[in-house]
């Protein structure tokens, strides 16, 4: 049973809008496909976080409620669509996301980048984040993206390494915090960025080595943030941390150098995302 802080609703009416916009263009958004309980406040707000490359994932996470499957070819007008609704919106941060491809030669790089500068485009005085999956860990990939100039890339760790086996078949603890560290090298300038989910069975100090090895990576902003298994069939909840000790890791956190740090049981890697770079 949940605690008492777990008790935020999802109000349907402030979906509406929003969803509505959504199909006009045929997008996605990961708010949708992840069940997050935030959806209700975010499209409120008309903030998004938006899915590009599809709905099929060729992973198979078992915290993840993304449908794995085959995935269909990527769709190429998909970054000129997703530009103009942020555009008709006035947008002032977009965060865009996608399913894993590893069907892709750059594992979907390329779509991410034309993404980004048609935003920029369309939509000079926004800034752009890119939560990226691994690519594969592809050098080529990485510089594709940042050619394209967002001001945040984000790559979320999710979990501590002695529960990747269960949690997330087909990623690579190492490899991605070798991703994050590649890309400081390569784009100093630009903002990195993970994310943790607690309640899995991580032991607390597993939690601080992650995120000393983040910051070892030069990471600059962490999310902390209560998992929530989207149903009986996807990975068990194991603890429901309580708000105190999300608020002793972000001290911690800050405490290791992280630029700005979301720590809470409903922080999810998108969640004021804005905030981040304020």
């Amino acid at each position: 049973m949940k605690p008492v802080w777990l008790n935020k609703k999802i109000s349907l009416k402030d979906c509406a809008q929003i969803k509505q916009i959504l199909r006009t263009y045929h997008l996605n958004t990961v708010c949708e496909q992840a069940m997050c309980p935030n959806i209700g406040e975010c499209f409120a707000q008309k903030v998004a976080t938006f899915l590009i490359l599809g709905k099929i994932c060729t992973r198979n996470c078992s915290f993840c409620n993304i449908q794995k499957a085959r995935p269909l070819p990527p769709d190429l007008d998909e970054p000129e669509r997703l530009a103009q609704m942020v555009k008709q919106l006035g947008l002032k941060h977009i965060v865009v996301t996608s399913v894993t491809r590893d069907d892709l030669s750059d594992g979907g790089a390329g779509i991410f980048a034309d993404t980004a500068r048609r935003i920029h485009q369309q939509s000079p005085q926004a800034t752009v984040e890119l939560l990226i999956p691994d690519f594969g860990f592809s050098l080529a990939s990485l510089k594709t993206v940042v050619a394209s100039g967002p001001q945040i890339i984000a790559h979320n760790l999710e979990t501590v390494p002695s529960l990747y086996k269960v949690t997330r078949q087909g990623a690579d603890y190492q490899g991605s915090l070798g991703l994050l560290r590649v890309l400081k090298k390569i784009a100093p300038g630009i903002k990195t960025k993970s994310g943790l989910m607690l309640g899995l069975g991580e032991e607390p100090g597993e939690v601080l080595n992650v995120m000393d090895d983040l910051r070892s990576a030069g990471c600059d902003l962490l999310s902390i943030g209560q998992y929530l298994a989207p149903s009986q069939k996807h990975y068990p909840v194991k603890e429901y941390v309580s708000p105190d000790v999300f608020d002793d890791y972000k001290e911690k956190a800050r405490r290791l150098g992280f630029l700005h740090i979301e720590s809470g049981p409903y922080v999810r890697s998108s969640y004021l995302a804005g905030d981040y770079l304020s």
